[in-house]
């Protein structure tokens, strides 16, 4: 599957806590599994190849590790869904590297979405629009619309520059785990299903793009994301939000968004959403201490709790919770507990993003103090 003449950097892989086995066996290890790439032109170049030839890569993005295939090859898109595990009703976001790339892609842009691409793209915002001939069925799930970006990272955008080809990619992990924002925790899940992943560093926000439907009279928030309300709001007025972002869709609704259908971004330990106030929510947690029980809390929680806990931010910093949330889901796992008790996030700006994966991660159990 990946050419030999393929070199790997010998390196160590940790998440938090948890080492994960990349150490000096790395070489080895993937020349049997999955490349390990740099960020340098050699190795971007080297991922690119792969890309053409169909293979499957995971590419840093500004908001989560994206596993990236030639959009416009349904074959290669296909071994996306196989390789995440990835229901097939899920649709794909595409990526490009710049506007002239949308040309066939969608069918037409409309005036609102060229203000706010000026405004924010490249960048965490994806719009979806009427698909064009280009798209194939497996990207867009079979609907007639496809969700577009351009990315702001500089690695993804120049390797979707030297593949040639817009990229469809979702979140490089198994489907419905938490998302990765390292190339540890890429390879923590995909490790030998994909042909590589280029090590592009932490990704610096930390959840997904903010999807918002074009097709409409008006935008549609359908995933909140680093492109918060109110900063789209000061380019094109009142954005409508769907209400899928604050509740699960009905049974038999179809998702027009990834991250809309399916419980997302959850780790094996139970997680519990606690809505009150800062005191409320630490009497609460201090009073179920048991064995596997833990706090998923901001950082002024810790040292008033009395049971283990993991921080993904502070309480004044929703941007910090956005960038530390998955890391902190994944780190549940790997310390092993049964049950965690999440502090609720402020529901606006980026914390509305918070919270709409949190809300996933718990499969909506949520406790009002």
């Amino acid at each position: 599957m990946v050419p030999d003449d393929i070199d790997v950097r010998p390196v160590e892989l940790k998440l938090g806590r948890c080492v994960y086995p990349y150490g000096k066996d790395l070489m080895h290890m993937c020349r049997r599994k999955t490349l390990l790439l740099s960020d340098s032109i050699d190795d971007i170049q080297k991922a690119a190849a792969l890309l053409r030839t169909g293979e499957l890569v995971a590419i840093p993005t500004e908001t989560v590790y994206g596993l990236a295939a030639d959009a416009e090859n349904g074959t290669a898109v296909a071994r996306i869904f196989e390789a995440k595990g990835r229901p097939a009703d899920n649709p794909l976001i595409v990526h490009i590297a710049d506007w002239n790339m949308l040309s066939g892609l969608v069918s037409t842009v409309p005036e609102t979405a060229q203000k706010l691409a000026r405004a924010f793209w490249p960048g965490p915002l994806t719009m979806i629009f009427f698909k064009g001939p280009r798209v194939p069925d497996e990207v867009s799930a079979g609907l007639s619309t496809v969700a577009v970006r351009m990315p702001s990272h500089p690695v993804a955008r120049s390797l979707i520059r030297e593949s040639g080809c817009p990229l469809a990619a979702p979140s490089a992990n198994l489907s419905g785990s938490p998302s990765p924002t390292t190339a540890a925790h890429v390879l923590a899940d995909l490790d030998g299903r994909i042909a590589a992943v280029v090590d592009g560093g932490t990704c610096a926000v930390g959840v997904e793009s903010t999807v918002l439907l074009m097709t409409e009279g008006s935008p549609r928030l359908l995933r909140p994301g680093g492109v918060t309300v109110d900063m789209l709001e000061r380019v094109v007025g009142h954005i409508e939000i769907d209400p899928a972002v604050t509740h699960m869709l009905a049974d038999g609704e179809t998702a027009a968004s990834p991250g809309m259908k399916y419980k997302h971004y959850a780790p094996k330990t139970q997680v519990i959403l606690v809505k009150g106030t800062p005191e409320a929510y630490v009497d609460y947690v201090n009073s179920r201490i048991d064995k596997g029980i833990a706090a998923l809390c901001f950082d002024e929680d810790r040292p008033k709790l009395r049971v283990p806990c993991i921080a993904y931010g502070s309480r004044r910093d929703p941007a910090s919770q956005a960038k530390r949330l998955f890391e902190a889901l994944r780190e549940l796992d790997c310390l092993g507990y049964r049950i965690a008790y999440a502090a609720c996030p402020e529901e606006d700006g980026i914390g509305l993003a918070v919270y709409n994966r949190l809300l996933r991660a718990a499969g909506f159990e949520v406790v009002e103090l």
